[in-house]
């Protein structure tokens, strides 16, 4: 089994920054993808940024150039900065990994969440 922990959240105004951490504990192999999703009230989750084992990084378009996702494969961690935060960044953060638990097993894995508000 395996475990993420996220940390990192909280209250920030408007152009402000906050960074995210995921933690992974467990029956890790290697991890193949490490990601942030979000979910706003009444919105359906959506994929934030995400970084693959070849450090290949995907961003959503209204996150580029603003946030910065990185990974430390050591720690098994991975960050989320994010700078000139808006409003509409608000909702609960969610880390997701796509973890070998084994050389053939590969299965994702979700966070509890953690919650970033921004005020106007």
């Amino acid at each position: 089994q395996v475990q993420l922990v996220e940390s990192g959240g909280g209250l920030v105004q408007a152009g402000g920054s906050l960074r995210l951490s995921c933690v992974a504990s467990g029956s890790i192999f290697s991890i193949h993808t490490m990601g942030w999703y979000r979910q706003a009230p009444g919105k359906q989750r959506e994929l934030v940024a995400r970084i693959l084992d070849d450090n290949m990084r995907n961003y959503a378009d209204s996150v580029k150039g603003r946030f910065t996702i990185s990974r430390d494969n050591a720690k098994n961690t991975v960050y989320l900065q994010m700078n000139s935060l808006k409003p509409e960044d608000t909702g609960v953060y969610y880390c997701n990994n796509y973890v070998y638990t084994d050389p053939y097993t590969l299965k994702d894995y979700w966070g509890q969440g953690t919650q970033v508000t921004v005020s106007s």
